[in-house]
């Protein structure tokens, strides 16, 4: 049996399959959504108690943890935390610093136990999910954090891909074209779904990892401060206005008003809020309409007009807003599917990817995709791309390389991220070497092959085909960005696409142009007094042009003159190869 885990921002789910059914699994007060919150006192709490403990001792407690998971010090979010800039983050907690891994792995600890007393057995294998935008080092976080608790971690799936399962959406016709709007308490992704032969397949992805409820709740928390005049709070206050705030934000999902009140607090304050939905929806605009853009780059990666879609599905318990599903029906003119429960669905997905893997579902599969590029760093600081963006996923691609420079022992493989022309505007994500005996030029050959597996975790291999001798290295580093870079990404790519590849064709012109530059230089040494004068003049003139647009750096001179060098030695190149089939 394989358990389905939705490791949420703000709650997590836990259930399995049986007797044909996925089923959520509830704790003895029949309660299935756990607060991911964790408190370290004289004992670690999960949950609810640790929720009502965070007003208490706010430096105790911890919630929204999964914001944190795989990032570094220094990146956006991780203000107000110390470490060495570049290192994985720590949060100080009960007198230790604790990864964010170590963290989560207490609420799937807490989820198992709840998950084992109901089933009445022990649970050992897990899939969990997490938003398709998150990279790497997030993904392998995750599953680490799985491990920590116990689970053997079978998959990890992205959310929106997961609630496709949830709404049935396998049963529709082949072809079908589904959107899945995800709103979740920290992150926001829109994915389009293709439905073939049983098998989702994620034609693009697009979204923003920080992004979601709890920004809503901060929003609405502002505003009542406004309205009552608050001064600044001290930090347990804070956390009883946001979680007032986010309370309102649930009731006036489905009333017109709502009275947040909030008595004893410091200072002696008692204060009495009235809002109204058209108040909230004022002060969360702005952020709701932060996810139409990903919207419409989603289905632009797709290829497709909202009008192709068959189906959109919410998901997250911030699409109950009115607000938010107004703005679907704005961006994709149809009414989304609300039959499924939208905290719910993620992990009902996930319970079936279980099901799919352990055999007892059949009939159906699941497809990811990789959300950005994938490549090396080839000579003159080129974007070598081998998997390209929404690659279908599980992939494995390869390309042969050679040696640039005469002699060369061996070859730096520098394993890069992004969607630029040049290497020095992408990701690095990690690099090795792969020795090789020093040889002329061109001579070398190396076979370099990338291989994401089911969970997006990337292994690259380098291997020397004259000796056989091969280095295999797996990717668990992240990009060492935050997550706004990732979005800023894909964005920069489309702002910078004409300059960036002016700079791609000169730099390919420019390598081009420093090799021929020596070697008409050896051919005209070569066959001093065989040539005529003038047509050395003519060569000699036409490689001072090269060199003049070499140095202006004029993309379309340098081609041009290229060109017409190539053309002034013609001659040189027949003549040379006679010579050398004479001497043969």
């Amino acid at each position: 049996m394989i358990a389905g885990i939705d490791l949420g921002t703000t709650n997590s789910l836990i259930g399995v399959y049986e007797s044909g059914f996925p089923t959520l699994l509830a704790d003895t007060d029949g309660r299935r959504l756990l607060p991911s919150v964790v408190h370290y006192g004289d004992s670690i709490l999960v949950g609810h108690e640790a929720r009502r403990m965070q007003a208490i001792h706010p430096n105790r407690t911890i919630a929204s943890v999964k914001r944190l998971i795989g990032r570094r010090f220094g990146e956006e979010g991780t203000e107000g935390l110390t470490g060495i800039p570049g290192a994985p983050v720590t949060i100080p907690l009960g007198g230790q610093n604790l990864s964010p891994e170590e963290i989560s792995s207490e609420i799937l600890k807490k989820l198992k136990v709840i998950a084992e007393a109901r089933h009445g057995t022990e649970i050992t294998r897990a899939v969990i999910t997490v938003p398709a935008y998150f990279n790497d080092a997030q993904r392998a976080a995750t599953r680490k954090a799985g491990e920590l608790a116990g689970f053997s971690v079978e998959r990890i799936v992205s959310e929106p891909t997961a609630a496709a399962l949830a709404y049935g959406l396998d049963r529709l016709q082949d072809r079908s074209k589904i959107a899945v709007y995800d709103l979740g308490g920290g992150t926001f992704d829109l994915s389009i779904l293709q439905l073939d032969n049983g098998v989702f397949q994620v034609l693009s992805t697009h979204g923003d990892t920080r992004l979601g409820g709890d920004d809503l709740d901060q929003a609405i928390a502002a505003l009542v401060a406004s309205k009552a005049s608050l001064p600044r709070l001290s930090l347990p206050d804070t956390i009883r206005l946001h979680e007032a705030a986010r309370l309102a934000k649930e009731t006036l999902s489905t009333e017109e008003q709502s009275t947040i009140r909030l008595p004893f607090l410091e200072g002696g304050m008692n204060i009495e809020v009235m809002l109204t939905r058209a108040e909230i929806e004022g002060a969360c605009s702005p952020i709701i309409r932060r996810t139409r853009i990903h919207c419409l780059r989603a289905l632009e990666d797709a290829g497709i007009k909202a009008a192709d879609l068959d189906q959109v599905i919410l998901v997250g318990g911030s699409t109950r807003m009115p607000l938010v599903q107004h703005l679907v029906v704005e961006i994709f003119g149809k009414e989304p599917n609300l039959s499924q429960h939208p905290d719910e669905s993620v992990a009902l997905g996930a319970i079936l990817q279980g099901a799919i893997l352990d055999g007892s579902l059949q009939n159906v599969a699941l497809l990811d995709i990789t959300p950005l590029s994938l490549g090396i760093e080839t000579f003159g600081g080129l974007m070598n791309v081998i998997i390209p963006r929404n690659t279908t996923i599980p992939a494995k691609a390869g390309e042969m390389f050679t040696n640039a420079v005469a002699g060369q022992s061996g070859m730096r493989i520098t394993v890069l991220q992004g969607e630029r022309e040049l290497a020095a505007d992408n990701w690095k994500l990690g690099g090795f070497e792969i020795p090789f005996a020093p040889s002329p030029k061109g001579a070398a050959r190396v076979g370099v092959q990338f291989s994401i597996d089911a969970d997006g975790i990337l292994q690259v291999l380098a291997r020397d085909t004259g000796t056989g001798i091969e280095k295999i290295v797996e990717i668990k580093s992240a990009v060492e960005v935050s997550d706004e870079a990732v979005e800023a990404m894909l964005a920069g790519s489309l702002e910078h696409a004409f300059e960036d590849m002016d700079a791609r064709i000169f730099t390919e012109a420019r390598l081009k142009a420093e090799e021929m530059l020596p070697a008409v230089e050896a051919a005209l040494a070569q066959l001093a007094g065989e040539l005529p004068p003038d047509e050395i003049a003519g060569i000699r003139h036409q490689t001072a042009e090269v060199t003049a647009a070499l140095q202006s750096k004029e993309t379309v001179r340098l081609k041009q003159t290229l060109a017409n060098l190539d053309n002034a030695t013609q001659s040189l190149a027949t003549r040379l190869i006679e010579r050398a089939m004479k001497i043969s």
